[in-house]
């Protein structure tokens, strides 16, 4: 008896072992990502929104969904005492001065920048160019701006980026043609503020790890550099401070309708692919669940309240303009028609329809030059 009683305890046994293992999953994560991130998107519901909110004025919703935007991007360094703007030097160019300029961005930081200024009398229309990321990290500023007083090397870099990104033409010199001061600065960590040992792809991981170690986050940073600069841009004599606007591309579009978003120094922005939702960019294909990147543009616990068309939304009822690519892989067009549809509903909202433009064109993740020239005359309609 005793016998028999064992052998079916050691067949009980294996069948609850075999149906433990059956029910448990050998792993935790799968590519980057865990395994519960479903259930984890399930959890958004983005409370602070236009439309989930309780708010029902939308200035009134307008100024508290800024505030957690802001909130989110603690600790933020104080705004200058003076900019104590100096002109390292210049070169003429088609219709237009080109500056190589140092200013005080913040309290903590004085950075070097490129402007262009147009011929004749202002004040003038201004925009702030905002570059991309592209893991690219030996020039910043130099992809908006043709450089000059540097080596062959740099030159050949910003040429050749000019060439894959943008079509072969110079976004800011292109606008400074048209009559607009442009002005563009180096993201932290590229160009002339990248780091003292030299830079890397993992060094993003490490800075944005050290930024959040000390209360703060390394997206928040560069997107109030971008802020103190459009309040730079605004203060000079020669801009007229009603007319200034920001453009981007890539990473630089996710900055620029991030700046609208914080400030309303900006009239109207312009955002070249950069844009879709937390919904289609979480997933297991997706670049963006790969790290690395994604940290210049990370508010952390920023999701709790808003998705990204949310916080762009921010912006409304302002000029602003979103281009797409059907061929972009990195945002996937479903994400983009996503959050275009949650803005147009923000924009109508206030009446403002006329004011949203949303785009999607047969282009890959590139800045081709007839979307620039759309790009202009969006801007020649809202800021001339």
């Amino acid at each position: 008896m005793k016998r028999i009683t064992s052998i079916l305890l050691v067949v009980l046994f294996g069948h609850l072992s075999s149906i433990a293992q059956t029910n448990t999953i050998p792993y935790g994560v799968v590519k980057n990502m865990p395994v519960f991130y479903e259930q984890l998107k399930q959890q958004l519901t983005y409370p602070m929104a236009w439309g989930n909110s309780p708010v029902r004025k939308f200035d009134k919703w307008r100024s508290q969904a800024r505030e957690v935007l802001l909130e989110c991007m603690q600790i933020l360094p104080p705004a200058p005492t003076n900019y104590d703007m100096t002109i390292v030097a210049t070169e003429r160019r088609n219709g237009y001065e080109a500056q190589k300029i140092m200013f005080n961005v913040s309290e903590w930081c004085r950075i070097p920048a490129y402007l262009l200024v147009p011929d004749g009398e202002g004040p003038f229309p201004a925009v702030v160019m905002l570059h991309d990321h592209g893991a690219h990290f030996s020039i910043g500023k130099e992809k908006m701006v043709r450089p000059f007083g540097v080596t062959p090397e740099i030159m050949a870099d910003a040429d050749k980026w000019a060439v894959g990104c943008y079509d072969g033409q110079y976004t800011g010199d292109y606008f400074a043609e048209h009559g607009y001061v442009v002005l563009s600065i180096d993201a932290l960590f590229w160009g002339e503020r990248g780091r003292k040992e030299g830079v890397d792809y993992d060094g993003q991981q490490a800075l944005a790890s050290n930024f959040q170690q000390m209360g703060s986050s390394w997206g928040a940073f560069i997107n109030m550099d971008d802020v103190r600069s459009a309040e730079f841009l605004a203060s000079l004599p020669f801009v007229d401070k009603n007319k200034v606007g920001c453009l981007g591309f890539s990473m630089g579009a996710y900055r620029s309708w991030m700046l609208s978003a914080i400030t309303d120094c900006i009239k109207a922005s312009a955002s070249i692919c950069w844009m879709n939702t937390t919904e289609y960019l979480m997933t297991l294909t997706n670049n963006q669940n790969k790290g690395g990147s994604a940290f210049s543009m990370l508010i952390p616990s920023l999701r709790r309240y808003l998705d990204y068309p949310h916080v762009a939304s921010i912006a409304c009822p302002k000029p602003t303009l979103f281009f797409n690519g059907t061929q972009d892989k990195l945002f996937p067009v479903e994400g983009v028609k996503d959050a275009y549809s949650i803005m147009q509903s923000v924009w109508q909202s206030q009446k403002a329809s006329d004011r949203l433009v949303t785009k999607i064109w047969e282009e890959k993740h590139f800045f081709n030059k007839e979307m620039q020239r759309e790009t202009l005359e969006f801007f020649n309609k809202w800021l001339k």
